[in-house]
């Protein structure tokens, strides 16, 4: 069996593995090393690989800005940003038709910027969000759909983790690909809230009313939420300015949300050893699917798959245009399986060759970059997409009460919005691009 046939065959060895629910870190690494061994016959270079391998992954001094990322959110949240956020928000839309579940989007988007976890978003937008929507009036599935769908706005909002491993995979500016993420963010942002216009209108039973705030204690709930400006402005003026590098920045910014959360009195000894822990465990899962995903790719390297694949479609003729739906057709599906950085992690070094070898009359630059906004979003999409948006399943977990069919009802407007947005984003560069050329 030739390379190529290894690496075919992989892929559905792969989902099954994942299917009886091996960790993915773990199948990916299973079939990369499999794989290699069938290509060279022996053990010993497999040893070898995986020790150089290790290495070279771990000693990637830009993995270092993840657990500072993951820590920022943690410490954001010990520090109420995320309550002040949905508060502001709530006194200043929350007595119109949906403006409580507005407010909850509104209050994602802001904590995203300084959390780059779309998981953390939600988990922690949930807890603040979920009691007050439900007191408002506001339905299961509006409830619980708004905040899943507001959650993705953790890693489309920089900083983002999973633009931060795109950019490595890629080689390309972590600060550049933040830039170019701001427009795309605050679309998402605004496609929501018009989602949720439209849905209480159409299901006027979906949403309560609440009592318009004083212009005095809107004001007051807005100058709480200095934190958030502060430390991002701090950390995005920083790298933008060149002031520091994004794990400089990543680092100024635990700091200050550290400071934040000790000066609210959420930061003690014990909520430090918490958020450390919460930190270390979520930073281990995170490199243990890049380590699977580098033994993986190193083995589809060997089989010389993506490089065949990219000149088949060379090849074919086929329009740059048609390639790119495809593409992107193919996260929508993977979506539905496999989570957002398992998905980068597998997918890239397949895809990014082929669609660097297209001319979209871009730059080679400008093409990587809008291509990992775009691969960005629909990886956001596959968050909230049944039947394993994970997002889905941690709000729904917290939303005791509601079952699980009500989320999946109330939250494809959201897909349907976010589907809309990755056409117009994909037709027009130039939007993604806008603020990048400026």
């Amino acid at each position: 069996m030739s390379g190529i046939e290894l690496a075919a065959w992989s892929f559905p060895v792969l989902l099954a593995l994942i299917f009886i629910r091996v960790p993915i870190g773990l199948a990916m690494a299973l079939c990369g090393l499999v794989g290699a061994y069938f290509i060279y016959g022996t053990p010993i270079p497999i040893l070898n690989q995986l020790k150089q391998v290790t290495y070279s992954t771990f000693s990637n001094y830009s993995l270092s800005v993840i657990p500072l990322f993951l820590l920022m959110g943690q410490f954001a949240a010990l520090g109420g940003l995320s309550q002040a956020l949905f508060k502001a928000a709530e006194a200043w839309i929350g007595h119109r038709k949906g403006g409580v579940a507005m407010a909850a989007v509104g209050a994602c988007a802001g904590f995203g910027a300084i959390c780059g976890s779309s998981l953390a978003t939600a988990a922690t937008m949930g807890q603040v969000a979920l009691p007050e929507l439900r007191r408002a009036g506001y339905s299961g599935a509006l409830s619980t759909a708004c905040l899943a769908a507001g959650g993705t706005l953790g890693i489309l909002i920089p900083p983002s983790v999973v633009l931060v491993i795109y950019a490595i995979l890629t080689e390309q500016n972590i600060a550049k690909l933040f830039l170019a993420a701001f427009v795309p963010g605050i679309l998402a942002a605004i496609g929501y809230m018009i989602v949720i216009a439209v849905y209480v209108r159409l299901k006027p039973d979906s949403a309560g009313k609440m009592a318009p705030v004083p212009m005095k204690e809107r004001w007051k709930a807005t100058a709480k939420t200095w934190p958030v400006i502060v430390i991002f402005l701090a950390v995005v003026g920083g790298i933008y300015t060149g002031l520091f590098t994004p794990t400089e920045g990543a680092a100024v910014g635990a700091f200050g949300t550290g400071v934040a959360a000790w000066a609210a009195g959420g930061l003690n000894r014990r909520t430090l050893r918490d958020a450390i822990l919460g930190t270390a465990l979520a930073t281990g899962m995170i490199f243990m699917i890049v380590l699977g995903a580098g033994l993986y790719n190193t083995f589809l390297a060997l089989s010389q798959l993506p490089q065949e694949l990219a000149q088949w479609v060379l090849d074919l003729g086929m329009s740059p245009w048609l390639v790119l739906a495809s593409v992107l057709l193919i996260y929508l599906l993977l979506g539905c399986v496999m989570d957002s950085l398992s998905m980068i992690l597998l997918t890239i070094p397949i895809f990014f060759p082929m669609i660097m070898g297209l001319d979209f009359g871009l730059t080679p630059e400008e093409t990587a970059i809008w291509f990992g906004i775009l691969v960005l979003i629909v990886v956001e999409v596959g968050l909230i997409t049944p039947p394993v948006g994970m997002n889905l399943f941690v709000i729904n977990n917290m939303a005791k009460g509601i079952p699980i069919t009500h989320t999946y009802r109330g939250v494809t407007p959201f897909v349907i919005s976010d589907l809309v947005r990755t056409a117009i984003l994909a037709a027009f560069p130039a939007i993604t691009l806008f603020v990048l050329r400026l």
